[in-house]
């Protein structure tokens, strides 16, 4: 695609699905392991080149509710995954003055896992550079019931009356409350759906789906993706 970025309509919001890790690793033989923790260096690369870039929000789908099923060693391996990020990078992260906030039910998750994501939450809660959303045993579907359950209960307390359930008072109650929601959001290894991912949030967002898979995924295939958005006619419902 012929171009270069306009870094005055980049988009404000980014949401990957980083997909293709196991497949990246048995096309090379490898255990499924090594592709999540390539996936990792990838996920530094994006994060950084993302800051950098001044976007305001960037969403990353690291662990779904759906992720439960795999093996148990891979499970366990994610969650250890997770916490070696966190240990590695917190500081770099902070250093960047990048606020990590995190999406979904940390309940379910390994105390010593939810420990140390509540811990770089907490670190970094102050920073105003990048917002680095991390959607972790998230599931979009999960998310709208946890905020249709949240308005009926203050519905019943009668904080709440029918006539104020709109689209802006749903948006408030779901995990990405007060942010823009994704202007953009890619998808790797060449797979053309949403997986549960973002449900209510991408209703007006570009969708670009690339053949790389995440551990290939790199800065220059995300100013690809940057582009190829900006080359998009965005009517919201309009006629221009």
């Amino acid at each position: 695609m012929k171009g270069a970025i306009d870094i005055n309509r980049l988009p404000k919001h980014v949401a990957i699905i980083m997909d293709g890790n196991g497949r990246w690793a048995s096309k090379r033989a490898l255990p499924r392991i090594f592709g999540h923790k390539a996936g990792m260096e990838t996920l530094r690369e994006v994060v950084k080149a993302c800051s950098d870039m001044g976007i305001k929000i960037l969403t990353v789908y690291a662990f779904s509710t759906e992720n439960w099923n795999r093996p148990t060693e891979e499970v366990s391996y994610l969650m250890n995954l997770l916490i070696e990020y966190m240990r590695k990078e917190i500081n770099e992260l902070n250093k960047n003055h990048v606020k990590i906030k995190i999406l979904g039910d940390l309940s379910a998750l390994p105390q010593i896992t939810k420990e140390e994501v509540e811990k770089a939450v907490s670190f970094t809660e102050n920073n105003t550079g990048l917002q680095f959303n991390i959607a972790l045993n998230y599931g979009g579907r999960a998310e709208i019931i946890h905020a249709c359950k949240r308005i009926a209960e203050e519905h019943k307390e009668g904080k709440i009356s029918k006539d104020e359930i709109n689209e802006d008072l749903i948006s408030d109650y779901l995990f990405t409350a007060g942010d823009i929601e994704p202007d953009l959001i890619i998808r790797t290894s060449g797979e053309k759906r949403l997986s549960n991912f973002l449900l209510w949030q991408s209703a007006y967002s570009e969708l670009v789906f690339v053949d790389e898979m995440w551990p290939d995924f790199n800065k220059k295939q995300l100013e690809k993706a940057i582009l190829e958005y900006q080359n998009r006619d965005r009517r919201f419902g309009l006629v221009k």
